[in-house]
């Protein structure tokens, strides 16, 4: 769920900014250990080696915020009003 700001999204507890993010995994997490607690959720990869588990519901919203604020839109969908371009 994106919340008020387009420059935030949150995942699990915590209000990730989205320039932090690098990339989003595709499929859910399975590396077998008994201990895992991240076993089924959606790593969310953060700048220096950091990472956040999501659920399929808060990956979504993390692809469809990114998406978003890439086209210079606010999570109601209005536009911002000096769009972010690539170089």
């Amino acid at each position: 769920m994106s919340t008020s700001s387009s420059l935030f999204v949150l995942v699990d507890d915590k209000h990730v900014p989205l320039y932090r993010i690098l990339w989003v995994a595709d499929t859910p997490h399975f590396c077998g250990n008994e201990d895992c607690n991240c076993e089924g959720d959606y790593e969310v990869r953060l700048e220096q080696d950091e990472s956040v588990w999501a659920s399929r519901p808060e990956r979504d919203n993390v692809l469809t915020a990114i998406e978003s604020w890439y086209n210079g839109q606010t999570p109601e969908g209005g536009g911002l009003e000096e769009p972010w371009e690539p170089e």
